[in-house]
């Protein structure tokens, strides 16, 4: 039997490897602490279940239009909009079950065999994938832990030319928390009007962002709305990672292409899903800022925790929930780290070079779990690396 060469590359993220092997030594009785795994551990929010179950009682269980229902675009497009200070019109959006189509679809709707592709490395293992299996060439660029885990400026300006159809960027970022300062986005919308390329930039972790700070937005820089893709859901901010729901925003003829490819793949994104979407947009956001709080205070705790560690420092992540420490020092890989820490400490995290070779050298603890567990954690782990 043979294959096409276009999934050869293709490989299972680690965190569910990670999460695999953990599950079994519980099997066998063992207690694991779970920093590996990048979902809230909090239940989705109850006006939100409660929609999602009013809408199956009342029959919202047929086909929608591929690209989402109407009014739900409508509702995405003005409260990203008003987020980002910009206008955006429904046209402009692609709803889709969960995010990652709103990254694989557009790549596969611009780039060519042969068209080269800038992604963060370390970086979401999908952006590798997806444009293997586009037929582009992957660019890693390294992100600088001396500049908040952005991009490293002077790789990157090295690295764009002619042959780049698209760059993507991620911030607040998976792995590391980083998120992107104004400057770095300037200096790269800058690089992708001179060279005619497109940016697909990630923002699903847009509204976790701590210390009173934002993320700002690529797309709202002067002349980049016409070249960006913004893809963005629902799984992270309102602890929906289940559901499955996300969308994209980009210029209308680009949503009416990513619309045929969801036609030909998916069909739609299920009616009562987007009903329970509507809700979370439109509901109230305090509980929001609560689960953020949480976060910035987990974030507080597991970075003291780290730093305390022979051998670990750990930068202060501006966003998202994870930490990215250096384990430099311990003179191991991180993934001989890692497997170290789970078989002996029962800590389940992931090695830094899950995310690409510019990973080595750190781990990713993910701290969407109880103060007292991540307290544990790092006892556990300090009994360990002592």
């Amino acid at each position: 039997m043979t294959y096409a060469r276009r999934t050869n590359h293709l490989k299972a993220e680690g965190a569910y490897e990670v999460l695999a092997r953990a599950q079994a030594l519980e099997a066998k009785g063992r207690e694991i602490i779970h920093l590996e795994i990048g979902q809230p551990d909090f239940d989705t929010f109850a006006n939100i279940s409660l929609e999602g179950v009013r809408a199956i009682a009342a029959g919202k269980t047929r086909y929608t239009p591929p690209a989402g229902m109407p009014a739900f675009r409508a509702l995405i497009a003005e409260d990203a909009g008003q987020r980002r200070g910009v206008s955006i019109h429904p046209e402009q959006v692609a709803v889709s079950p969960g995010g990652k189509p709103n990254i694989f679809f557009p790549t596969l709707a611009l780039v060519e065999p042969g068209d080269e592709v800038i992604y963060p490395n370390p970086g979401f293992p999908t952006y590798e994938a997806m444009i293997g299996v586009a037929g582009g060439v992957p660019v890693p660029v390294p992100l600088s832990e001396t500049n908040n885990f952005s991009f490293d400026l002077a790789v990157f300006d090295k690295l764009i030319n002619e042959r780049t159809k698209l760059i993507i960027i991620n911030s607040p970022s998976n792995p590391t928390g980083g998120v992107m300062p104004k400057a770095d986005l300037e200096h790269i919308a800058a690089a992708a009007q001179r060279y005619d390329a497109w940016v697909l930039s990630d923002e699903i972790y847009a509204r976790i962002v701590y210390d009173g700070e934002a993320a700002p937005s690529i797309y709202a820089l002067p002349g980049m709305a016409e070249r960006t893709i913004i893809m963005d859901g629902f799984s992270k901010t309102y602890a929906m990672t289940g559901w499955r729901l996300g969308y994209g925003i980009m210029p209308a003829e680009l949503a009416r292409r990513i619309g045929l490819l969801l036609t030909h793949s998916v069909g739609s994104t299920a009616e009562f899903i987007q009903y329970a979407g509507m809700e979370a947009i439109s509901g109230p956001q305090d509980q929001v800022d609560v689960v953020v709080a949480e976060y910035q205070r987990r974030r507080d705790v597991i970075v003291a925790g780290l730093n305390s560690l022979p051998g670990v420092t750990c930068q202060k992540p501006q966003g998202a929930f994870y930490v990215f420490p250096n384990i430099k020092a311990l003179g191991k890989s991180s993934s001989e780290v890692a497997n170290w820490l789970l078989d002996e400490a029962g800590v389940a995290l992931l090695p830094g070079s899950s995310f690409g070779e510019y990973g080595e050298g750190y781990l990713r603890l993910s701290y969407a779990n109880s103060v007292e567990n991540i307290q544990l954690a790092i006892e556990r782990m300090a009994a360990i690396l002592g």
